[in-house]
């Protein structure tokens, strides 16, 4: 961990007048489960363009839930036609399939399996996936709305979708994309194998021959597309993250925040890609860990030169971006005690006192969105700009070294337009691999 990482210990709690503004501006919510009258309060948010949906931790049910509804009103609503989230473009297709009743999509392997697995194949993700389906059966196919990864993480499956689609569309050009994706095949399903072998081992990189193939197939988008508008997306979609994976898992040897940068820089522009494809009507709702949505260049992560989703959405979109962060206090959370290890139901530990969560707690309320955008709430926007902590949990949780790990500073006016807040949370209730009894073929989750 950097210097520039490393929170301040200051131990001074919020001054009681940001507390008493928090209490006298904050609109207590109704249940996450009281799906539309939760949604309610978030019309205010259906002229944006985009809206981004926080989380403060990958594990907590609430978020997922409280997303849900958000994302079901917008839906319903207000047009939006878009849910793109911090996940991996192929495993996400798998819910698209089933959300739009498309068939399901070629690939090597089940969806969701890499870890951390319950970030996603979880029972909150599975019925917002069936309410997708079911608000899409009676709509034509153009106006359904989809739901899409934004992530760069799945070199092996991405390759496999665009050969898959050649296969079918033009098997001499498949027969091409196989002799430049070769280079990479031997190290799909460890590609961080691959960064070191180029890094630290003077392997030639393979990145002309992504690059080549991506652009092969845009030269040729109208021929391709022509055969399947939709299948040609998915597959320069996939060839994109070839091209994105293969530099990231070089870069991540040489510094966190260029590959940070890199990984974001790619999700921003995967949305946008999005949002050309559905046309000038389109509008999305994104969902990624607090780290992403909110604008890093409020954060200790943009003072050390790290950027995000949310800071690009801000400078393209101004005003028709809205970032939205969710915060807790306490409660259980589902993480593992270090990558790859097994998942744990953990205990949240209360927020520390020089952070924005404790100021929150301080109010009393429970349950409640507030929203420091306009005219009649300038005064409390201006002592939301007083540098506090926030506290990150990811898919790891370390309880032990919390301060180090999982706080950095922030200007929560400047990061976000608004605050959804949970004062108690529960751990996110993961699925396991099987399909269950009576599940349709194209069931997202099913083997």
């Amino acid at each position: 961990m950097s210097e520039a990482w490393i929170p301040r210990r200051t131990g001074r709690p919020a001054p009681d007048a940001l507390v008493e503004s928090l209490h006298h501006h904050a609109e207590p919510l109704p249940s996450a489960d009281d799906q539309q009258a939760f949604g309610q309060f978030f019309d205010r948010y259906g002229d944006a363009r985009v809206v981004l949906l926080g989380e403060a931790t990958h594990g907590t049910s609430e978020f997922y839930r409280a997303r849900a509804a958000i994302t079901r009103r917008l839906i319903e609503h207000h047009g939006f036609n878009i849910v793109a989230v911090e996940a991996d473009w192929p495993d996400a297709a798998r819910i698209d399939g089933y959300a739009r009743h498309h068939a399901p999509r070629p690939r090597r392997g089940e969806a969701f399996v890499r870890f951390p697995t319950w970030m996603w194949r979880n029972a909150e993700v599975l019925a917002f996936a069936d309410w997708l389906r079911r608000h899409n059966e009676p709509l034509p196919a153009g106006d359904r709305a989809s739901f899409h990864g934004l992530d760069v993480y799945s070199l092996g499956e991405s390759i496999d979708a665009v050969l898959a689609f050649l296969d079918k569309a033009d098997p001499e050009r498949a027969a091409v994309a196989r002799r430049r994706y070769g280079c990479l095949t031997p190290w799909q399903d460890e590609p961080a194998h691959y960064g070191r072998a180029v890094v630290h081992g003077g392997r030639d990189s393979c990145e002309e021959r992504v690059v080549e193939q991506l652009r092969d197939m845009l030269r040729h988008r109208i021929d391709l597309f022509h055969a399947d508008g939709e299948a040609w997306f998915d597959a320069v979609q996939n060839a994109r993250i070839v091209r994105a994976a293969e530099r990231y898992y070089r870069v991540m040897y040489q510094g966190s925040t260029e590959s940070w940068n890199l990984r974001d820089r790619h999700m921003f522009g995967t949305l946008q890609a999005l949002l050309a494809h559905r046309g000038e009507h389109a509008k999305a709702v994104v969902w990624a860990h607090n780290s992403h949505v909110g604008n890093a260049a409020a954060t200790a992560m943009g003072w050390q030169g790290e950027f995000n989703i949310g800071e690009l959405c801000r400078m393209a979109f101004g005003d028709e971006a809205v970032l939205i962060g969710f915060g807790t206090d306490t409660g259980t959370v589902a993480a593992a005690s270090d990558w790859g290890a097994d998942m744990r139901i953990m205990t949240v530990q209360p927020a520390r006192i020089d952070s924005y969560e404790h100021a929150f707690r301080r109010t009393g309320l429970a349950r409640t969105l507030t929203d420091w955008r306009g005219p009649g709430r300038r005064e409390l926007a201006a002592m939301l700009r007083t540098p506090l902590l926030e506290r990150a949990i990811g898919v790891v949780y370390r309880p032990e070294t919390e301060l180090l790990s999982h706080y950095f500073e922030t200007v929560l006016a400047e990061q976000f337009d608004a605050w959804v807040w949970f004062e108690q949370t529960s751990a996110v209730s993961p699925l396991g691999h099987e399909r269950p009894h009576g599940a349709p073929e194209t069931y997202p989750f099913g083997l």
